[in-house]
């Protein structure tokens, strides 16, 4: 069972999940393709982080809703522990990203990831909840190592 709330990014245990989602992406792709938000930048408010902890109270997953304006949001630093990957926590999370994105009346809800392998188990989350691809958005450049998606919510 796990029990997803918003949170504050600044504990130490989410920063450790931000330190291994890190982790796990630094070999993914060069470092200039890589738009990894720390979690003091997660912590402005226009972010909001979502923390889904198992029985024993302990994080596990997270993601985050990062307001542009009233017509685009973004989803950003999904993470699910290894162990619980398949488990449905990334479409929990997910669920939790959108429905904020929902009752703030978004219109559009984006995202960037990865473009290479080890990027697949995402695409098949995002893709399953409705997510298409779309070309580079906000500030992010084109690029052979990103991959973009979006889900139109009004």
């Amino acid at each position: 069972m796990l029990t997803i709330k918003l949170e504050t990014p600044l504990q130490p245990d989410v920063r450790d999940m931000i330190g291994k989602l890190n982790a796990y992406l630094n070999p993914l792709s060069p470092p200039q393709f890589q738009f990894q938000m720390s979690a003091d930048d997660m912590a402005e408010p226009n972010t909001s982080v979502f923390v889904g902890r198992d029985e024993a109270g302990k994080a596990v997953a997270m993601g985050a809703l990062k307001i542009h304006d009233q017509s685009l949001a973004e989803v950003k630093r999904m993470y699910v522990e290894p162990g619980l990957r398949g488990s449905g926590a990334g479409y929990q999370i997910l669920a939790a990203v959108e429905a904020l994105a929902n009752e703030k009346r978004i219109d559009v809800l984006k995202l960037e990831t990865g473009n290479t392998k080890g990027f697949e188990k995402a695409w098949q989350i995002y893709e399953r909840n409705g997510f298409r691809q779309c070309s580079a958005f906000h500030e992010y450049p084109e690029s052979e190592y990103s991959r973009f998606y979006e889900k139109k919510l009004s």
